[in-house]
């Protein structure tokens, strides 16, 4: 079995705010180590459980936060950016399943720092489904005929994965309070649980089937901003939908889809004055 991990950082136990996920902050580098270990919880139980193959796309912010020196020996890892795809740089139909790891909730929704990709963006829509980070993810192994086995985070993460994806396993690290504030478990609990629930998903991957994107999909982002969607509104073939901040492209599948919104959400970062 071959296994494909996508590791974000605000679902990781413990860690309640910005301070922890931002580089420059007072926090950052103990929220690494515990990102590393938790990875490291998956990646061991993974190849106990029959894994020959397991490879980890480091999938938060820069995309270099995973410490490789510390991630267990027979992983491979994807690190840095930029990356055509992103989240899932380096998914293909080859892999057996994957597993989204410290994963967050949607924009506008309850949960430890919810967002959808950067804070400008209130909704992604893919034709009229409305998603965030871990749908338009889910699509993307969808694709490939990849069904997404695991979803760890906290409670609001939970609810979003299964309400997207039947039968899907989720581990619930940390319980949110507000968007900055966590009732967590300690990180060897969090491995504990990681460890048996990595192992019931994998059990169960035969329950779990992919969430299949449509064809030719309608991609709709709604900025917070009318310059966020100015500055999005330039990548040729997108159009302003008159009379709100929703950007639409027309795609010929998911994958030009998810191109066209890193494209699109890179352009509305350059709105000052928002």
């Amino acid at each position: 079995m071959k296994l494909y991990l996508s590791v974000d950082m605000e679902g990781i136990t413990g860690l309640p705010d910005y301070t922890y996920v931002s580089a420059s902050e007072q926090n950052y580098e103990r929220a690494r180590k515990i990102m590393t270990d938790e990875t490291n919880y998956v990646v061991n139980t993974a190849f106990q459980s029959g894994c020959k193959e397991v490879l980890v796309n480091d999938s938060h912010s820069k995309m270099n936060n995973i410490l490789i020196d510390q991630l267990h020996p027979e992983a491979q890892l994807i690190t840095g950016d930029v990356k055509t795809y992103s989240m899932m740089q380096g998914l293909d139909s080859s892999f057996n399943g994957a597993m989204f790891i410290g994963y967050h909730s949607r924009a506008g929704m309850p949960g430890v720092m919810s967002h959808s990709m950067i804070h400008s963006v209130r909704n992604f829509y893919i034709n009229d489904l409305q998603v965030g980070e871990l749908g338009m993810n889910a699509m993307i192994a969808g694709y490939y005929g990849v069904p997404v086995l695991l979803v760890s985070g906290d409670d609001e993460t939970a609810k979003e994965a299964e309400s997207l994806i039947p039968n899907v396993t989720t581990a619930i690290v940390k319980e949110a309070i507000s968007r900055s504030a966590t009732k967590s478990l300690t990180p060897k609990k969090a491995g504990e649980l990681l460890q048996a629930k990595v192992s019931q998903a994998i059990e169960n991957r035969h329950h779990v089937k992919p969430l299949n994107p449509p064809s030719n999909p309608t991609l709709k982002i709604e900025f917070t901003n009318y310059g966020n969607a100015e500055w999005a509104s330039l990548m040729p073939g997108t159009e302003i939908i008159p009379g709100t901040t929703i950007v639409k492209f027309e795609a010929k599948d998911i994958l030009e889809a998810y191109r066209a919104l890193l494209v699109m959400i890179e352009l509305a970062l350059n709105t000052k004055y928002a």
